[in-house]
């Protein structure tokens, strides 16, 4: 005689499905019950297990995405989400998922400044930029520089620097999407300031650096630096990548947004991931004239990163070591 598989609606009294729909949702848990049912049909479980797999099809969270193990020797792996958070930084995001003083000064009660905090502690680990601003990611912090500053003008840029970023977006495309035009100068492997200076005229925007961190040339090269090209008279953007604002001994060829600012750099743009270790955001440091134009742009608005971003990265700023910084301090004393 065939056992008779139990109605849904007695398997969801169970206690632990109970639970579980009020911190996964009821559709999540519905559909599990539903799936362990369809096997005890088939005969793969017993009609009085029913519950019991309906419990083990249940994912942890009511999110797709899974924890894994990052096993591949690549601290900042891009497929694995790069920098994992500091415990300070996932604190500080637990904490800011409800109501927050995002844009509100509490003391006056009237609108304030979105991410002041984040931006301030951002600055002052950045002691030569003299303004900040932020966006959801670092391909949006170049398209809004290019955009604010070069739309329908020229900028300035080394062929060999004319790099492709992940997923097969091409920084060439990704600067003419904004509307300005490219002015390419030097070659492949050699670029002096000088070419850059022959190409500067009234149509130039900005001289753009950008630092081209998944590949090397070797050999017969030449390349200008921030000094140089600062003293051709028009802004210069530096793009490092990366997210190092500081010099790291152990990194002597990774550029860094401290020393790019200092060495005459208008503005650089930057990851909040990778060498920082923060949440993915874009990082813009520099003049405080051109950030204030920058971020007034219109673009701004659509690219503006949310509360739990800026939570993220202020307690990456202001808190302990993060992962990445831990890893990189093991891998200076020799432990890695």
């Amino acid at each position: 005689m065939r056992r008779r598989i139990p109605r849904t609606d007695a398997v969801l009294g169970d206690p632990r499905l109970l639970e579980a729909a009020h911190r996964l949702g009821s559709g999540m848990v519905k559909a599990a019950v539903r799936q362990a049912q369809e096997r005890a049909r088939a005969g793969a479980v017993a009609p009085e297990e029913v519950a019991d797999t309906a419990v083990a099809l249940l994912p942890r969270t009511a999110g797709g995405l899974r924890s894994v193990v990052n096993a591949t020797g690549v601290v900042l792996h891009t497929n694995l989400g790069r920098a994992s958070l500091s415990a300070a930084a996932r604190q500080a995001v637990q904490e800011a998922a409800g109501p927050t003083d995002v844009e509100l000064d509490l003391r006056t009660g009237v609108r304030a400044r979105r991410g002041r905090t984040a931006l301030a502690a951002l600055c002052a680990r950045v002691p030569s930029a003299a303004a900040a601003h932020v966006v959801n990611n670092g391909a949006a912090a170049l398209v809004l520089v290019a955009t604010a500053l070069a739309a329908g003008k020229e900028i300035v840029i080394g062929r060999g620097e004319m790099v492709e970023i992940g997923d097969g977006f091409r920084l060439p495309d990704l600067l003419v999407s904004t509307g300005a035009r490219l002015r390419e100068v030097g070659t492949t492997n050699r670029t002096s300031a000088a070419d850059y200076a022959a190409a500067i005229g009234p149509e130039t925007a900005f001289v753009l650096k950008v630092h081209p961190a998944n590949f090397r040339i070797t050999g017969f090269t030449r390349a200008a630096d921030a000094g140089e090209l600062a003293a051709l008279g028009v802004p210069v953007v530096v793009d490092i990548g990366s997210g190092l604002l500081a010099p790291h001994p152990l990194l002597p060829d990774e550029p860094d947004a401290e020393t790019r600012l200092r060495a005459g750099a208008s503005l650089v743009t930057a990851s909040g991931d990778k060498l920082l270790g923060g949440p993915q955001c874009g990082l813009l440091l520099g003049e405080e004239e051109l950030v204030r134009t920058v971020s007034r742009h219109p673009l701004a608005r659509a690219l503006r990163v949310d509360k739990l971003t800026l939570a993220a990265l202020e307690a990456t700023l202001t808190g302990p070591d993060t992962p990445t910084a831990v890893a990189l301090a093991a891998g200076q004393a020799g432990l890695v």
